[in-house]
Formats: C-alpha cells, structure tokens, sequence
C-alpha cells in the first residue's frame, strides 16, 4: 500500500468501506471497545484525517460494525432455520423454526463474541448535550429481533394466544436467549464444559418453545 509523502493524497477507491472491514476486524480481535478509527486508519494505509472525510469520529463508525455485526448475526440465525429439517406437522414446523433461530443467535454469540458484543453497542453521541443526542439517527429495525418475533407468530397462531400475549411473545423469547448468551460470552457460565453448555443452550430453547406454546 502506498505511503504518503510529499503533501500527497493518498487514494483509495472505496475508503469508507475499507474503514468499516478495518474496524469490523477490530471488533472480532476485542469487541466494540477495539475499534478506534485511528487504528481502522492505520490498518488501511491512510492518515487519519482521510478517515474522518468518511466518519465524524468513532462513534459513526462503531455505528457501521453495529450495522454489520447485527446484519451476521441475523445471517447466523437464517442459517441455523435452513438447516433445520421440516415437519409435516406444521406445529411442529413452527417450533422447530423457532428453536433453530433461537441456536443459529446463541451459537453466534460464541462464535463470534467480540462482534456480538458490537451488535448491541451504544455508540456515544459525537457531542455530550443533549442536543448532539438528538441528532443521532433512529435505530433502525433490528432483523434478527424481526426474525424470532415472526416465527413466534406463526408458532402462536397455533394455539389459542391471546393477542396481547402474542405482542410481547418475540420479547420475552429474544430475552431468553440474549440473557442465555451473554452469560455464556461474559457471565459465569462461560466457564462450562460444551457438553453442560449445549444441555443449558437446549433447554433454555426447549423452554421457550414451551412458553410460547402455552401462551
């Protein structure tokens, strides 16, 4: 990569994006906390005022690795659902679904925990009023919550839910497992062996099916 020397810009032909796989692999190393758009910089090969063309600070780019890291692990989870054999019983369809997207999102948290902590950072304003707050863009929809909230759905519509219950199903489940993970990332269950792990990872899946179910 080229070096920059006599007062000469150094072009890239898609910097931003070079910038965000940059701090995405920052991310992976160390989780949110690793990515500085200095270091991002440096690992492309460009000053760190070429950077902040693209990114008003770290902030706006933690907001990029959020977007990525949110849209693997939504990936993850459609994976784990594909993979799932099907079931002439659609119940059981339903369920089936439900508890594969629930293992496609706790298997990428292990998988991939720096990038899972970034998935559900919050990235400081670019200034501590308020205003600069309220400036910040709306956090957009977030699939893989979309993902599990559907598939509930469909499993609830099977049984006799009452709408109201049927609402808050997709929070309740996503709790479940978000909860399940980071204990297992960051809490004191990381410490388990994979087999008592993968007994607490089903039966956690196995209770939210049956919560759903109930409903």
């Amino acid at each position: 990569m080229a070096a920059f020397s006599g007062g000469k810009t150094y072009h890239h032909g898609d910097l931003r994006n070079a910038l965000i796989c940059a701090a995405v692999d920052l991310a992976t190393e160390g989780g949110p906390e690793r990515v500085v758009l200095r270091e991002a910089a440096r690992r492309v090969g460009v000053s760190p005022t070429a950077a902040y063309r693209h990114f008003d600070g770290r902030g706006e780019l933690l907001r990029a690795v959020r977007t990525h890291a949110r849209r693997r692990l939504a990936d993850s989870m459609e994976r784990a659902a594909a993979r799932e054999p099907g079931a002439d019983d659609p119940t059981l369809a339903a369920e089936r679904r439900v508890a594969a997207l629930c293992r496609g999102y706790v298997g990428f948290a292990l998988d991939q925990p720096g990038l899972y902590r970034a998935a559900f950072c919050v990235p400081r304003p670019a200034g501590t009023a308020g205003a600069a707050a309220e400036r910040q863009p709306a956090e957009p929809e977030i699939r893989a919550f979309t993902l599990l909230g559907e598939a509930l759905e469909a499993l609830t519509r099977r049984g006799t839910a009452r709408q109201g219950a049927r609402a808050v199903s997709g929070a309740a489940a996503w709790s479940a497992v978000h909860g399940l993970s980071l204990l297992l990332v960051d809490g004191p269950l990381r410490r388990l062996p994979v087999q008592r792990r993968n007994a607490v990872v089903e039966t956690t899946l196995a209770m939210v099916v049956s919560g759903a179910r109930a409903l």
